[in-house]
């Protein structure tokens, strides 16, 4: 017989797979960061730094405060354990999921990404990936400053050279050694960035490595849909239902019915039910939690879209927008900024979700300090906007205060 979870305790569950039960440590490290990773399973990238940069802020959420070094010393540093690819969207993933990326990197290189022009004009790709074998790691830029400007010739400029790179690194024939000060990727070949034993590991076949990533978004997940899994590594769903079948068959998904949930959703076999999630975190618009929109509003009844690109004038709750789980709910939102010149972390706008208990605007206070603490900011101003605005502004008045 099927097993029916209510949407809480499936809520708890993805919550508990997430890492929001884990004990914060005083002073995180990187065995921290390492447990982090191992909820996460991937780490989104995002170039927009209104606040602070995606990928850190997934790491923050579950472990507090934290040294963001240790995120570079595990993307950047021997032995690297996380590496960027094309995982979720642009994101780190663990160095050992590159052997089950090599089928995706085939197909990029058969039919060229978004470059596919560049596929066409080998000279460029096989130049560049020249230059890169000769330099080391470099930018688009480092290599453009370096080029003949002419079109006489067929010519190198810096759209063709940045196109060629990224081809390269879809292709998997280069990799990212790290980022400049401008998040300008620095690219480099595979030999150079990833340890030898992930380098020369054998490839699983297309199936195993399907099986590997369904199985990896399950246990991200705790519970799901085949669509939930599908979007975790952005895999096709011809490729992911019968991944779910063969997990299924050797019993590490069970197949289950969600309150509310009009599709088929699996447990895996390790997922935890805890009796109640204590959480309290900010999350980024590009939090696993959270990226999936239709999830999120299945387990949480909260509808969230980014609207970074929407006009302003358009804008129903701001620019950038956080989400705040108390709990095991997400109980309002925050469009939040952080203004470095002045040194405050401004609220643009504060909103809370229908049903937020009481003790809201006091607990989004403190999680407000310890992110302004976290990010180096000696002030919080928060401007009259939203239905939250006033009763958090008093609260963090009364904070600075005391």
């Amino acid at each position: 017989m099927t097993q029916t979870l209510s949407r809480s305790q499936a809520r708890k569950i993805a919550l508990a797979a997430q890492g929001f039960r884990d004990p914060r440590h005083t002073v995180p490290t990187m065995r921290t960061f390492n447990r982090a990773l191992s909820r996460t399973a991937v780490l989104q990238v995002d170039s927009v730094n209104v606040l602070q940069r995606a990928h850190y802020m997934p790491l923050y959420s579950r472990m507090g405060p934290y040294d963001v070094s240790l995120l570079t010393r595990a993307a950047e540093r021997n032995p690297r354990r996380i590496v960027e690819y094309w995982a979720h969207v642009a994101a780190f993933m663990p160095v050992e999921l590159w052997p089950h990326m090599r089928h995706r990197m085939a197909r990029y290189r058969e039919r060229g990404h978004e470059w596919s022009a560049i596929r066409h004009r080998s000279e460029v790709a096989s130049d560049v990936l020249a230059r890169v074998s000769e330099l080391g790691p470099v930018t688009a830029r480092d290599l453009d400053d370096g080029l003949p400007r002419s079109r006489d010739h067929w010519g190198w400029n810096w759209s063709d050279t940045k196109k060629a790179l990224e081809y390269l690194f879809s292709a998997g024939e280069l990799a990212v050694a790290g980022r400049n000060s401008a998040f300008e990727r620095r690219y480099d070949l595979p030999e150079r960035v990833l340890p030898p034993q992930v380098l020369h590991a054998p490839t699983p076949s297309e199936e195993e490595a399907n099986i590997e990533l369904v199985r990896r978004a399950a246990v991200s997940h705790g519970v799901a849909t085949a669509g939930c899994l599908q979007d975790y590594f952005r895999m096709h769903h011809t490729a992911v239902r019968p991944a779910i079948a063969a997990l299924v068959d050797a019993g590490e998904l069970l197949p289950v019915t969600v309150e509310g949930w009009s599709r088929p959703a699996y447990l895996h076999r390790d997922a935890k039910l805890p009796r109640a999630v204590h959480a309290r975190a900010l999350l980024s618009p590009f939090d696993p939690v959270v990226w999936e929109r239709a999830r999120t509003e299945h387990l949480f009844g909260f509808r969230y879209r980014i609207e970074i690109y929407v006009p302003e004038a358009r804008r129903v709750h701001g620019y950038y927008v956080l989400p705040f789980l108390l709990g095991d709910s997400l109980v309002a939102r925050v469009d939040l900024k952080a203004d470095r010149r002045g040194s405050a972390l401004q609220v643009k706008a504060a909103w809370a979700e229908p049903g937020a208990p009481p003790e809201t605007p006091a607990e989004l206070a403190e999680e407000l300090a310890e992110m302004a603490r976290w990010l180096g900011l000696s002030s919080i101003v928060v401007e009259p906007r939203g239905d939250l605005a006033a009763a958090l502004s008093s609260q963090v008045e009364h904070a600075a205060g005391a």
